[in-house]
């Protein structure tokens, strides 16, 4: 039986233990099914589909026969070499959704949806149709901001409180999944401040199992008044669709991105320059503490706010601005969203003593300039996902070893796809040196730092070949 038919039926039964009579039942569910009706009738004039074409660059690799001594040094065997020609270009089309907040044009829709497009048409459930310039972009929390221009006053929706949202209340998700525009689904809100779902870098997350599908990106998650309480961007799925867990980016965590993107032009996080993990029950009693809370200091940062504050290594962090600390991950996405120079009032254990500590935080950008850091390569930012080899899968992949690590999942448009991975295949070498698992395979591409491309020995069935990938 269907999720959404047993929770109508738990509705059901749930009036019936109440004593109502059938009819009063009835009634109940038909208050309820207009209240849905009105929301659907008032929003989803302002829900847009969003179309965008992307040109894509895909390098194309011949191989010919020359001595390996004669490019990488004396010794080696002479084999195929990879030599880049003339990249192949394409025009790749994309859709999602989004929805109007203001009169004027301004439409909130998810990062992943319109970055790096060329080209955005945004449709309007009465058939008019608008070509939109990109505002800002925000790769980080996954939130964009684009406009459109109209002589007339558009519809738009209310934004609401995302903080006042309780476990459980009702919620509404609109969009415009696989392409079927003016679309509304029905759930409740299963959990609030999900830190640590991978979907971005900062950022918690509102968790629903109201019907989020692919092209619902963007669309608006709708309160029972009608207001918007979050951006629907990803679902936890093992099948590529809707398996009941959605997850939406709070709202009001997506109107302090959308104030920055438009006095900015981009975001401004904040930087106090420590690493840190999460105080388990095993670790709690090493530090005097009675029960697992707060959050350890595994490293503190040269020339930081941290080193300024006086933080130390193995310091327990307890409270930020006078509110319990509930995990590294939180911790993380509070600091970075605090504007820069702003003072964080830390609460302390050093050697069993509490301590009270305040720090000024640094410009993201400028404190890890000041510290030379570069970027690093890593499986997400080629747009890819690997898992280590075991017996019974190298089996199934046509290989008798199990060295190496497998691709899983190739995220579309990305540096990976555009190089022609795809999952299935195993990845043996990252820059001609052997990799034997995702340890290894990590720690090759972190040896990469900042490099522009990365080349990798794949092998499918009995055939092995390089591959060059760019990174963005």
């Amino acid at each position: 039986m269907r999720k959404g038919n047993m929770r109508w039926i738990g509705v059901w039964v749930v009036l019936s233990a109440t004593g109502l009579t059938s009819r009063a039942n009835i009634e109940v569910l038909e208050k309820t099914g207009s209240a849905f009706a009105q929301i659907a009738k008032e929003a989803l004039p302002a829900v847009v589909f969003v179309q965008v074409e992307t040109t894509i660059e895909v390098p194309q690799y011949s191989y010919r026969h020359r001595p390996f001594g004669e490019i990488f040094g004396q010794g080696r065997r002479g084999g195929g070499v990879p030599e880049e020609e003339q990249p192949q270009t394409y025009r790749q089309e994309g859709q999602g959704s989004g929805f109007i907040i203001s009169k004027d044009g301004y439409i909130l829709t998810n990062n992943h949806v319109v970055n790096k497009a060329d080209r955005i048409t945004v449709a309007l459930g009465d058939g008019r149709t608008f070509e939109a310039a990109l505002v800002g972009t925000d790769p980080k929390s996954e939130v964009a901001l684009i406009k459109i221009q109209d002589d007339c006053e558009l519809p738009f929706l209310s934004l609401g409180d995302s903080d006042a949202l309780q476990v459980g209340a009702w919620v509404l998700a609109a969009g415009n999944p696989f392409g079927l525009s003016q679309t509304i689904t029905a759930g409740i809100v299963s959990a609030k401040n999900r830190d640590d779902t991978g979907i971005a870098e900062y950022g918690s997350f509102i968790q629903t199992d109201a019907a989020i599908n692919p092209g619902n990106s963007g669309g608006p998650l709708l309160n029972i008044r009608g207001e918007v309480v979050g951006i629907n961007t990803a679902i936890y799925t093992r099948t590529g669709g809707y398996m009941g867990i959605g997850f939406a980016i709070p709202i009001n965590q997506a109107k302090t991105i959308k104030d920055q993107l438009l006095e900015y032009g981009r975001v401004r996080r904040s930087l106090l320059g420590i690493g840190g993990s999460d105080v388990t029950e095993d670790m709690a009693p090493f530090f005097g503490l009675d029960e697992a809370s707060g959050i350890i200091v595994n490293e503190v940062i040269p020339d930081t706010a941290a080193v300024e504050a006086g933080l130390q290594f193995e310091d327990i962090i307890l409270e930020l601005n006078g509110e319990p600390v509930s995990s590294y991950a939180a911790f993380r996405n509070r600091v970075a969203s605090s504007p820069p120079g702003a003072e964080l009032e830390l609460e302390i254990i050093r050697d069993g003593e509490r301590k009270t500590i305040r720090a000024i935080t640094r410009a993201m950008e400028a404190s890890l300039e000041g510290l030379g850091i570069e970027p690093v390569i890593t499986p997400q930012k080629l747009g890819m996902t690997v898992e280590n080899l075991d017996a019974e899968i190298a089996g199934h992949l046509g290989q008798e070893d199990t060295s190496g690590v497998f691709i899983t999942e190739v995220e579309q448009g990305g540096p990976a796809w555009r190089a022609g991975l795809q999952p299935g295949l195993i990845i043996a070498s990252v820059n001609r040196e052997s990799v034997e698992n995702v340890r290894e395979f990590k720690a090759a591409l972190a040896d990469a730092g900042d490099a522009e491309a990365v080349l990798f020995r794949v092998k499918g069935g009995r055939n092995s070949r390089f591959i060059v990938v760019k990174i963005d």
